[in-house]
């Protein structure tokens, strides 16, 4: 499973604005559903529902929410570079402006698990996440994550 897998070139944002956790986790979502032609409400509920267990705030400005969907039928996901970093009550309380959303089939299991592994290891590296920073193009975004982690740092 590759990264390009996930994503579509419709949901990498450049500049999101949300003033909030809650405003950010709504407004992408609603953007997935959209695409994906899900319930925007399921979607938030479910991402809520998993926040309460944990911040998915992952540290270093970096925000992995993610939630599994009854009725989806493959792991997509959402990135976006928000335009001001929002308080995501993260492990390490640094804002967060990096934000991969993932939806995944209620029986994905270890398929989740991979999912949520590469899109950490590729944001777990400092030089690709001040890249991604640096850039304001969705295009760009999209081409800088896709590629193997090699090529993006």
């Amino acid at each position: 499973m590759n990264i390009e897998d996930l994503l579509v070139t419709e949901l990498v944002f450049a500049d999101f604005k949300a003033s909030s956790k809650k405003q950010a986790l709504q407004n992408l979502s609603r953007r997935w559903a959209e695409v994906h032609g899900f319930d925007d409400r399921l979607a938030m509920e479910k991402l809520l529902d998993r926040e309460r267990l944990g911040s998915t705030g992952v540290g270093k400005g970096v925000a992995i929410p993610h939630a599994r969907i009854e009725g989806l039928t493959k792991i997509t996901g959402v990135f976006a570079r928000l335009a001001t970093p929002v308080d995501f009550d993260a492990v390490d309380d640094v804002p967060v402006d990096l934000v991969f959303m993932l939806f995944a089939p209620e029986n994905a299991g270890a398929d989740h698990l991979k999912a949520l592994a590469k899109v950490s290891r590729l944001l777990r590296d400092s030089a690709a996440c001040d890249k991604l920073r640096q850039t304001t193009n969705a295009n760009a975004l999209y081409a800088m994550i896709v590629q193997p982690a090699s090529n993006v740092a």
